[in-house]
């Protein structure tokens, strides 16, 4: 049950993460990239702070430095992706992302030698062929922006797999806490060297905003690491890269986006990779009981 549990954590931060695109882009009406993104992650970590302040009291050395190691990462990756996608088109920067779901097996092999799980790695590339036909419009060329977004995708595959490796043994509230507070203040220190500080605190402007660090941050992130602890690195990879999935269901209720072809066959590719994923879970789970 305990796997269970974190399997449905990350299907609802990838569910929370899908409606942050509709966010995101109301966010990006009022405010630049840069001033969203230190927004989201201080309200997350003042937010996540408050609440269980008291766990922040045994905070060990070891822990702030792996805190403080993950929230360096998220902001890096969230700012190549942001960067990107000002050279880039916004569908061929959400496919390259998720590009991150090939990416995590594979690193889990080369750097922890992980054996690589065949219907995992199976799942993971029809995840991505999903989210292809989901997103991507097909274009013969690869500029600057696909190369920063490609080194975005390394960077969230690297944070899933320190996530994984850090929390073991650990607080999940207090790992999220720190590191969502140290993308915070790396953010708050790029909106200051560029001269963004003036924020404007209209309403309509804040909504959005809060709503990125309430839910797409502090809820979102939280439930990552939560369930990370329960779940191998390549099927939480393909939990949440059903992010793209969610992200257009929203746009087609919230935004009237239309449903395309593409967009299902490009959801039943996903669906299928997270049964499969699932299916070998279960027959291995089966077997060892069997061998025991």
């Amino acid at each position: 049950m305990r796997k269970y549990y974190g399997e449905f954590g990350l299907l609802i931060t990838a569910i929370i993460w899908g409606s942050g695109f509709v966010a995101t882009s109301l966010a990006l009406t009022y405010y630049t990239p840069y001033q969203t993104m230190a927004i989201r992650f201080l309200v997350g970590g003042i937010i996540l702070a408050l609440v269980f302040y008291k766990r922040l009291k045994s905070i060990t050395a070891t822990l702030l430095l792996k805190g403080a190691f993950l929230g360096t990462i998220l902001y890096i990756s969230f700012a190549l992706q942001t960067v990107g996608l000002q050279f880039t088109t916004p569908s061929k920067n959400a496919f390259i992302t998720a590009v991150n779901v090939v990416i995590v097996p594979i690193i889990a092999f080369v750097f922890y030698r992980k054996r690589l799980n065949i219907s995992e790695a199976v799942g993971a590339v029809l995840a991505l062929v999903g989210i292809g036909f989901m997103s991507l419009q097909i274009s013969g060329t690869i500029n600057f922006g696909d190369f920063l977004t490609f080194l975005c995708a390394i960077g969230f595959a690297f944070h899933i797999i320190y996530t994984a490796q850090f929390v073991k043994g650990e607080d999940p509230i207090q790992l999220t806490v720190i590191q969502l507070l140290t993308a915070a203040l790396i953010g708050i220190v790029i909106i200051g060297t560029r001269g963004e500080l003036a924020i404007p605190f209209e309403l309509n402007a804040l909504i959005p905003v809060i709503y990125l660090g309430l839910f797409s941050t502090t809820i979102a992130y939280l439930l990552q690491t939560a369930g990370q602890k329960l779940v191998t690195e390549t099927k939480a990879a393909i939990i949440l890269s059903t992010e793209a999935l969610w992200g257009t269901i929203f746009s087609v209720i919230i935004l009237n986006e239309i449903i395309t072809l593409r967009m299902t066959i490009g959801a039943i590719c996903i669906l299928v990779a997270i049964l499969l994923s699932e299916l070998n879970l279960n027959l291995s789970s089966r077997i060892s009981r069997q061998q025991t």
